[in-house]
């Protein structure tokens, strides 16, 4: 489990972590996310020992990561695919490791087999791609077999088979009761991946929810209407706390009812109806919108650059 309390970190005049308060359990997986310089990596890396906080705490496992005895049986991270030795084999930089955190040398195959490494376990790290560099990072967190996995963008550089392969994989050590927290800037994975999420903005929290309460508490769901009679049945939906959006012949778009509603109203006026949709806004729209404000960099259009 990992447990963060009032956490805050400040590089003189600025506060890259702001009171930051939060619990990642087991048996989940947990998306950490944040636009770019929301404190998501200062957090992470405060998390695992490398930077200390002005004030508060991070705890894995009851304890801060540095004072485990044990740490790596206790967190596993990749944080930088490309902190490896490039003059080394990807065999080699996992028995170095494993050497010198205890961990029996029969598992450095057993990871190299999880991670899809095998035909390349004795090529020099310096010449892999930026996927087969990622697959070894996350062999290294795997590696001592730890309780909680701590991910910042695993899927980067992973061809479409990899990614599926890490969501798999994810939900595979969710499932055994492993704590798994994972940052990503993509929307659509962590649509697919996280059941629950961490949102922070600007060093501080805006959510800590459920992927679909999150969605539903960024803006309401509309309701798309197909009917051949769509002109009479529009009139009929129309009114106060209700907004009707046409966006095709015969077919109109419904916020402030429900599904049921609309289709009692047709039913009861005998308004044949050849389609009604609950429209629910994707992750992606409910991140855009929910941190809205929290964006440190706004980017002009076009016309407004000019």
């Amino acid at each position: 489990m990992i447990e963060v309390h009032e956490l805050t970190k400040r590089y003189g005049d600025k506060t890259a972590v702001d009171g930051l308060t939060f619990t990642v359990k087991p048996g989940v997986v947990t998306g950490f996310l944040g636009p770019n310089g929301s404190g998501k990596s200062t957090t992470m890396r405060m998390l695992l020992g490398l930077d200390a906080p002005t004030s508060g705490t991070a705890t894995v496992n009851g304890r801060p990561y540095a004072e485990h005895p044990d740490p790596m049986f206790q967190a596993g991270a990749l944080l930088d695919a490309k902190a490896v030795h490039t003059g080394r084999t990807a065999y080699h930089h996992l028995l170095a490791l494993a050497a010198t955190t205890g961990v029996p040398k029969s598992r450095v195959g057993e990871v190299i087999d999880l991670v899809g490494l095998h035909e390349v376990a004795r090529k020099r790290v310096g010449g892999f791609s930026l996927g087969m560099g990622q697959r070894l990072g996350i062999a290294s967190a795997l590696l001592a077999d730890p309780e909680v996995v701590v991910l910042d963008e695993p899927t980067n550089g992973l061809d479409p088979e990899g990614v599926l392969w890490i969501r798999n994989l994810m939900r595979d050590l969710a499932s055994r009761g492993r704590t798994v927290f994972v940052s990503s800037h993509l929307m659509s994975e962590m649509a697919l991946t996280a059941e629950h999420l961490i949102v922070i903005g600007k060093g501080r929290l805006i959510a800590d929810v459920s992927v679909s309460g999150f969605i539903e508490s960024a803006s309401n769901e509309s309701i798309r209407v197909r009917s051949p009679h769509a002109n009479e049945l529009h009139d009929l939906v129309a009114g106060p706390g209700t907004t009707v959006l046409s966006v095709d012949r015969g077919l109109f778009e419904v916020t402030g009812l429900s599904a049921e509603e609309i289709g009692d109203r047709a039913a009861a006026a005998g308004i044949a109806l050849h389609e009604l949709t609950v429209i629910r806004p994707s992750l992606e729209e409910a991140f855009m919108e929910l941190t809205r404000d929290a964006v440190e960099y706004q980017s002009a259009t076009i016309g407004e650059a000019r």
